[in-house]
């Protein structure tokens, strides 16, 4: 889906409560009961409540979902946009957006800006909107947990590539500073380069072919597997002809079970483009997995910043079970004719989720700070350019 923006700078205080009230509630339901929502708000008068629900389902910020045994709503991708957005405002990380100049499978990049003017990359990570038929299909995955869905697993990706972003930013890896993060979104810094899937033509085939080796060595070095080592995620500085390798929600220690399989691909990876379109091979075959000396323990770090094991098997699981079968329906949509269908635009099911017992963090944005004056409060608007395409079309990076 699009990020639309031309409706934050009217909700009220009152609708962030209501938006944040079904985003706690979504922690244990699937489908929020209205009365819940109502609860958690804090906000007097049923009716209040109500207009506000209202408002915020015809923007397309919540759903009723159809055939549902009570009275409720399930929070949209596009109401997740808005209170991520909205911390961000806060966080003064973000003040405009502008044009979208990245779109994939399991993500969204964005042009914005801070209160300066300064662009920047906004990435907003969007798990499982492929298809959301394989859930249903595939009910095993999300049957005691709540914390299977779609919005979870694009929060528990943009926690990991963050973390891993922080680290490797720190220890002078060739990658883009990571700036913020809030619930499935990652805000970095812009990077002036292309893609080297765009890139036609090379000064020096070999020199960027060694680097490329070089990094995928190092990376394993410190520990880390890069896993999704290709022409999409690797930029070129036009002028030095340096690379810059970006998304890492799929990047693993070398203490995986699979981390030979994975740097075996991404070497063939490179291998295999480089030939294609530069027709260039290496004099050597390798690196090979006997080459990785390790010296650094960067993946321990990464563990030590916050996103713990039980998050990294949670999305691993994810990966492993779900994607393929999204990318198999997808398939079977292009075969029928038909375009992919986001989740939003599906039923978010009519059944309650058991819960576990396990906790999970509470959302960003608590009732709390919901209590706060916010966009459109007292006549300001915090995110006053929001919405505003003022930057020109990206099209030879998109």
């Amino acid at each position: 889906m699009k990020l639309d923006t031309h409706a934050i700078r009217y909700l009220t205080g009152e609708d962030w409560r209501v938006l944040t009230a079904v985003e706690m509630g979504s922690k244990n339901h699937e489908v929020v009961p209205t009365t819940l929502i109502v609860q958690i708000s804090g906000l007097r008068g049923e009716s209040g409540v109500n207009k506000c629900i209202s408002s915020l389902a015809k923007v397309g910020l919540i759903a009723r979902v159809k055939n549902a045994k009570y009275d409720g709503y399930r929070l949209t991708y596009g109401g997740l946009d808005y209170l991520a957005l909205n911390t961000f405002s806060k966080r003064k990380s973000v003040y405009s957006v502008g044009n979208q100049i990245g779109v994939g499978k399991e993500s969204d990049i964005y042009v914005v800006a801070d209160e300066t003017g300064t662009q920047r990359v906004l990435k907003i990570h969007r798990l499982g909107r492929i298809s959301f038929r394989t859930v249903k299909a595939n009910r095993d995955y999300l049957r005691n947990r709540h914390s299977g869905s779609w919005m979870y697993m694009s929060r528990l990706a943009a926690l990991k590539e963050y973390a891993f972003m922080k680290i490797l930013h720190e220890n002078d890896f060739p990658v883009p500073a990571p700036l913020d993060q809030a619930r499935h979104c990652i805000v970095m810094t812009l990077i002036d380069a292309f893609p080297l899937r765009q890139i036609s033509t090379l000064t020096s085939p070999s020199t960027l072919y060694a680097k490329l080796m070089e990094l995928i060595l190092r990376f394993a070095s410190q520990g880390l597997i890069h896993g999704d080592f290709n022409e999409f995620n690797i930029l070129v500085h036009e002028d030095t002809q340096e690379p810059v390798v970006i998304d890492f929600p799929q990047m693993v220690s070398v203490d995986h079970a699979n981390a030979k399989e994975y740097f075996e691909r991404d070497v063939k990876c490179i291998k295999d483009f480089f030939k294609k379109r530069f027709r260039y091979t290496a004099d050597e075959d390798g690196p090979f997995w006997s080459d990785v000396k390790r010296i650094g323990k960067l993946d321990v770090l990464v563990e030590a910043s916050g996103f713990s094991k039980k998050q990294a098997k949670e999305l691993e699981k994810y990966r492993k079970e779900v994607a393929p079968l999204a990318d198999n329906d997808e398939e079977e949509g292009v075969a029928e004719g038909g375009e992919g269908v986001e989740d939003d635009d599906r039923d978010g099911g009519s059944e309650e989720e058991e819960e576990d017992g396990d906790e999970e963090e509470e959302p960003e944005g608590t009732i709390e700070e919901a209590k706060r004056p916010m966009i459109g409060e007292d006549g300001k608007e915090l995110l006053d350019a929001l919405g505003n395409t003022r930057y020109h079309n990206y099209g030879n990076i998109a």
